[in-house]
């Protein structure tokens, strides 16, 4: 019996003097700049449905050109640049649940955001830290696209399979340019109308946010094996405010491709692979703005050839970027990049830009940071 007590009397001391350790090895984990109150995946499920749940707002912090391609449903978009802006689309109500999210464990916008809420009054604030990729993965609904994006899709014929979940009733009196109409009641009898290819991209609408028929015919669609179901949740009548009956078949011109520089997939992007190249072999043709905050910078090092400059100081200084070189903006997601670069834009159409979309690795040492794709 005495050797027992003297064995649980050691155990209890061990786990008594490791406790700080773990607590501290804890604590590294957690970036200091990260909100108090963190959330993950199963605990946004429960209030990211269709029809939205009263007294309960998702915010999307990442710029427009993020949410537009793909967000959590029902969220709503306030950049946290423009945050003190858009204030007016916060509920009245300063108890109500706040769900604030962005780019990933790397991205600060969603945690800066929820400081900003906080210091309005907001009591019940909430930072999803994983944010959209791990939704992607691990969230409830498939995730939502903007009407502005579905229109480039269908502008571009990028050959996604654009669904009416509504009644034929309603998909007669009016629905979106080359939609294929499959009822949600008749699901299963209309199947044969998508496409054979599991992999390609479906995205299902229907009456707006407040209706459930397109996010039910998703799940359907992810059961049945679709690797790439979105929704279009604001649907029909969101388009129908913006585009009308009619699609506009002018798309936008993309600015210029500077010399050398071999443009992304999206408008405005350098590519990965000519970043990675162009800032080992040519660092001094371009100006490299690495717009993330100074303490990441402090932390993680950034390029030796790089200005720093947050994204509210390029908005400061827009009149002020220099116009005798192509300028690339890169941060450590393409979040605050793509919004320097949109800042930009929108004042110096003038300016050879571009911006970087990926996931940044920084060297201490100021050697050129590595770029990959995002998740």
């Amino acid at each position: 019996m005495k050797r027992l007590a003297l064995g649980s009397a050691f155990t209890a001391l061990v786990i008594f003097l490791t406790l700080p350790v773990f607590a501290a090895e804890q604590a590294k984990e957690k970036p200091s700049w990260w909100y108090k109150d963190v959330v993950d995946a199963s605990f946004v499920t429960q209030y990211a449905t269709v029809p939205p749940k009263k007294e309960v707002l998702i915010v999307d912090s990442r710029p427009a050109r993020k949410y537009n391609k793909g967000h959590i449903v029902p969220a709503i978009n306030i950049s946290n640049s423009q945050f003190d802006k858009m204030t007016h689309l916060l509920p009245q109500n300063k108890s109500n649940l706040l769900i604030f999210y962005c780019g990933g464990l790397k991205c600060p916008l969603s945690h800066k955001s929820a400081a900003k809420a906080e210091a309005l009054g907001y009591t019940n604030v909430k930072v999803y830290a994983a944010g959209f990729p791990d939704w992607v993965k691990n969230g409830g609904l498939p995730p939502g696209v903007s009407a502005a994006h579905v229109k480039m899709l269908i502008d571009k014929n990028k050959g996604a399979t654009i669904v009416d979940a509504r009644p034929a009733r309603k998909f007669k009196k009016g629905h979106l340019p080359g939609a294929i109409n499959v009822p949600l009641r008749q699901f299963d009898k209309l199947v044969d109308r998508l496409p054979t290819d599991k992999n390609s991209p479906l995205i299902f609408y229907c009456g707006g946010y407040k209706c459930p028929l397109s996010p039910k015919s998703a799940v359907k669609a992810v059961a049945m094996g679709y690797t790439k179901v979105r929704l279009f949740q604001a649907g029909y009548p969101a388009w129908k405010k913006a585009y009308g009956d009619a699609i506009e078949k002018t798309a936008k011109a993309k600015p210029a491709a500077a010399p050398k520089i071999e443009a992304g997939e999206d408008e405005g992007t350098i590519s990965i692979a000519s970043f990675n190249t162009l800032a080992t072999n040519n660092p001094e043709d371009f100006y490299w703005y690495d717009v993330r905050d100074p303490e990441e910078v402090e932390s993680d090092g950034t390029f030796a050839k790089a200005v720093i400059m947050t994204v509210d100081e390029v908005e400061e200084n827009i009149d002020k970027l220099p116009t005798d070189k192509p300028i690339v903006f890169f941060c450590s997601t393409g979040a605050r990049s793509g919004e320097a670069y949109d800042l930009v834009m929108m004042k110096r159409e003038d300016l050879k830009i571009y911006f970087l979309d990926a996931n940044v690795a920084f060297n201490p040492d100021g050697s050129v940071p590595k770029a990959t794709p995002l998740e």
